[in-house]
């Protein structure tokens, strides 16, 4: 009798744990204001570097591909604002939540995760330091056409950073539509300008 109970559960199956843990999750939430369940669906980009195991280099490399095919330069061709509102989105968390009504502008919470100014000194560690992040590229001018490539770069990884590191934990402001095209100029000056706090 004890190894017939024991021969069938060796042939019961083994849960679906991924069903499982995202049954338990979705039971946890519930759609609130503008935060609704869809926020918890995962690209591929965020189901593989989520995973219990690293992506192999392929799958690495063609996630960067397709994420850098959705990186849309600004359509009025000006890369870059004005580096004071830049400091504002830098320093400001808020957006998104399901008290904020919808369409009410957000942050970009940059010092979360960043050095960004020698002013600031409460900032995260998350991401890389970005203080000197224009001058340290040698930016005189990023209207220059010599600074083309890195203006290029810095509003590619603000807009999708997926596009250059499969697993950035950076959120893709633009792709996402969490900054509009203004609030990246305005970050792309922050980042660039000779003259914003980043570059002294």
């Amino acid at each position: 009798m004890i190894a017939a109970v024991a021969a069938g559960c060796a042939m019961a199956p083994a849960p679906d744990y991924d069903k499982v843990a995202l049954d338990m999750i979705k039971g946890s939430f519930r759609p609130q204001g503008q935060a609704g369940l869809d926020r918890l669906q995962q690209d591929e980009a965020q189901r593989l570097c989520s995973g219990p195991t690293a992506p192999a280099p392929a799958d690495l490399k063609r996630i960067e591909t397709a994420e850098l095919a959705t990186v849309k330069p600004p359509p009025s061709g000006r890369y870059i604002g004005d580096w004071r509102e830049g400091e504002k989105l830098a320093q400001n968390g808020r957006g998104m939540t399901w008290t904020d009504p919808a369409g009410t502008p957000a942050g970009g919470n940059c010092y979360n995760c960043h050095q960004m100014s020698k002013a600031e000194i409460s900032f995260g560690t998350i991401g890389p330091s970005l203080y000197n992040y224009g001058q340290l590229r040698g930016v005189q001018d990023p209207a220059d056409p010599a600074s083309a490539p890195i203006v290029q770069y810095t509003w590619g990884k603000i807009w999708n950073a997926k596009a250059y590191s499969a697993c950035s934990e950076m959120p893709r402001f633009g792709h996402a539509k969490v900054l509009s095209e203004q609030q990246i100029q305005d970050l792309m000056a922050l980042l660039l300008d000779p003259k914003s706090p980043v570059n002294q």
